[in-house]
């Protein structure tokens, strides 16, 4: 599987791959983000960056929780799962991958997420974007795609289904999450480099 996914990362910038969680995965993760919002460590996303941030619902309307220890179970054996898709981009796609960073980012009903690029103003460490969705039972009529843009106002919309992992290669990719009709659940992440 990491193989193809490599393979259509490097020759399209976007690699969708279904099934990447079971079910039982994705629900042991639901629970964990449950949790961690019951305790109160989601917060209201911002944009900008560093004494710029601030909250802006009509461009961006979830809330995330970054994953940090203490971990649970089922996010550290995660974890260790996509370490080995880091290193297996580092040894076939070259990539000088360093580390990962990752969130739990939740829309509510009506709220979506603006074209954007996931590279802060002056960084550049993210090199490779994550999304990893946490839904249960999707519906089209359900809303919320990813948008992921190729280029002028080409683009391809993703469903969130539960279990389904999107790559994409983050420099200059546009993209952005449309209105969803319920609540949308997914880890969300970055293969860093050093510099």
């Amino acid at each position: 599987m990491c193989a193809d996914l490599i393979g259509d990362l490097c020759t399209a910038g976007v690699a969708v791959r279904d099934r990447f969680l079971t079910r039982a995965e994705v629900y042991a993760l639901r629970l964990c983000a449950q949790t961690r919002r019951e305790r109160g460590e989601f917060a209201a996303a911002r944009i900008g960056a560093e004494r710029t941030l601030q909250r802006r619902e009509e461009i961006r309307g979830d809330s995330i929780c970054w994953l940090q220890e203490p971990l649970f179970a089922a996010e550290r054996e995660l974890l260790e799962r996509l370490e080995e898709l880091r290193l297996q981009l580092n040894r076939d796609a070259l990539l000088g991958l360093f580390e990962l960073e990752m969130q739990y980012a939740r829309y509510p009903p009506g709220t979506g997420y603006a074209r954007h690029v996931d590279r802060p103003q002056r960084r550049n460490q993210r090199r490779v974007s994550l999304a990893l969705y946490l839904n249960e039972r999707w519906q089209a009529a359900d809303g919320g795609e990813l948008r992921v843009f190729c280029g002028d106002e080409r683009h391809r919309d993703i469903e969130p289904q539960g279990g389904r992992l999107v790559t994409f290669l983050t420099d200059r990719r546009e993209h952005a999450v449309l209105t969803t009709k319920r609540e949308r659940l997914s880890l969300t992440g970055w293969f860093r480099t050093r510099d």
